[in-house]
């Protein structure tokens, strides 16, 4: 839109006059800009730490009580690229499915050039309910694109989507059912939880592991729990198929097409919940794909919140303004955050190592509620590693600071992929999982007792 990229070009301009001559007025403003930032973030968080020392009553899970013969048609799709190595465990992990297989459509979709994967999975051995879907070579080489092409093979009332290294509990389909009809008429989708069955393989996984089970385990519940709009997860996502057709399915051109079609369904009136159901899944356990998926994730991030601020009237008239301002909230929780904490953690060190440089109360008003940040999202970090299951997990909470760096560096490449190549999928290679244990059912159970969350606070 040309009202956004003259925004974009005065914002630009403003900097780089500051920049250049540091003015007082336009100092204070971009100091200003910076500490709403992470005033949204603490918000987010204090409500996050509010949700878990005051628990709502957790969700029954009834999905055993369904009989088979009152089961829905599910499909389950699989988009799988350049996976050849994981497939025979994705089989494996599909095949404990616990679903009626009548009633069980499971697609595997793949690329036509990905002929090592197509090879791969048809000596496999599919079963009668598998099938491999071949999507025709095209652009955008995108997973929205080839999820929209299978979606015309599906049969399922529901369908669910899962990444290739993807094991999901056995059970987590028929709990998906159980609570679409026990919820509100409006339950659009579900978000399974998405847990790290690799994090003690190294530094990098384990701080992948700290930041999904605060996500998954305390933020998404969060959100949820006070009907605002949720950016889902890219796997583990569950839909009524005719609530997908409604809403347009997924967009071909968006790299990170889940945050997307969180926020189009809040748009069309739709709710999202969280299942009480775990997914487990492999994080990256190098820097290199580490740093390609992120750019990924937030290059799809800038691409959203582009989109639905386009129109921004009808975005707050669709969303009503509690929705739009939470929408808005997130958005800049996840990306003005990255752009903006090194530029917090330059001047805090500057002000160590420099006593005598000068600073006006309004960037130390800022680095006060840096700081505050800090401690309230690590707060929250530190409770979900130690609810995690993983053991001695939360000591590693302590070095999130520089994850949380290594986040802003992958930042400033998303922006710049997003102007040089906005719609380049980077791949995240998975190797599968090796001999490691899951953690205990009794540590990762859900709706610990208020007292023990409290003392790890």
């Amino acid at each position: 839109m040309l009202w956004q990229r003259a925004a974009f070009a005065c914002v630009a301009a403003l900097l780089l006059a500051g920049w250049r001559s540091w003015l007082e007025a336009e100092r204070s403003l971009l100091a200003a800009v910076l500490m709403a930032t992470f005033i949204c973030i603490i918000a987010v968080r204090c409500l996050v730490l509010w949700t878990i020392l005051v628990p709502g009553t957790p969700p029954a899970a009834t999905g055993h009580a369904l009989p088979d013969e009152v089961l829905p048609p599910y499909t389950v799709l699989v988009p799988v690229y350049r996976e050849k190595d994981v497939v025979a465990q994705l089989i494996r992990g599909l095949a404990a499915v616990d679903y009626p297989a009548v009633k069980l459509q499971i697609l595997f979709i793949c690329e036509e050039h990905d002929v090592p994967t197509q090879a791969a999975l048809r000596h496999a051995g599919l079963a009668e309910n598998m099938r491999l879907v071949v999507v025709p070579d095209g652009q955008p080489q995108t997973k929205p694109r080839a999820l929209n092409y299978a979606l015309a093979d599906a049969t399922g009332d529901y369908v669910v989507v899962y990444d290739a290294e993807d094991e999901p509990e056995p059970d987590q389909l028929r709990k998906a059912v159980a609570t679409f009809r026990a919820g509100p008429h409006n339950l659009g989708c579900l978000q399974g939880q998405l847990k790290i069955y690799n994090a003690e393989r190294c530094w990098l996984t384990r701080q992948f592991a700290i930041e999904y089970a605060a996500l998954f385990g305390f933020i998404l519940p969060a959100l949820e729990r006070f009907g605002l709009p949720i950016t889902l997860g890219g796997t583990s996502n569950h839909f009524p198929r005719r609530v997908l057709a409604e809403v347009g399915a997924w967009d071909p051109y968006n790299v990170t097409e889940d945050a997307d079609l969180g926020i189009r369904l809040a748009r069309f009136g739709w709710h999202v919940g969280v299942l009480p159901s775990a997914t487990w899944e492999e994080a990256p356990e190098t820097y290199r794909d580490w740093q390609q998926q992120r750019k990924r994730w937030l290059k799809g991030w800038l691409q959203t919140a582009i989109v639905h601020t386009r129109q921004p009237l009808r975005t707050a008239r669709e969303l009503g303004p509690v929705k739009f301002a939470a929408v808005h909230v997130t958005l800049a929780s996840m990306l003005l955050s990255a752009f903006v904490h090194p530029v917090y953690v330059v001047a805090l060190a500057a002000s160590i190592v420099t006593p005598g440089l000068a600073f006006d109360g309004w960037w130390w008003s800022g680095l006060i509620v840096f700081l505050t940040g800090y401690a309230v999202s690590l707060a929250v970090a530190f409770v979900a590693a130690r609810r995690s299951g993983h053991r001695g997990l939360g000591r590693h909470v302590l070095a999130m600071p520089v994850y949380w760096l290594m986040i802003s560096a992958a930042a400033y490449g998303a922006v710049y992929e997003y102007f040089v190549r906005p719609f380049h999928w980077n791949k995240t290679p998975h190797a599968g999982r090796r001999t490691l244990a899951r953690p205990s059912a009794r540590a990762t159970a859900l709706g610990a007792p208020v007292e023990e969350v409290a003392d790890q606070l």
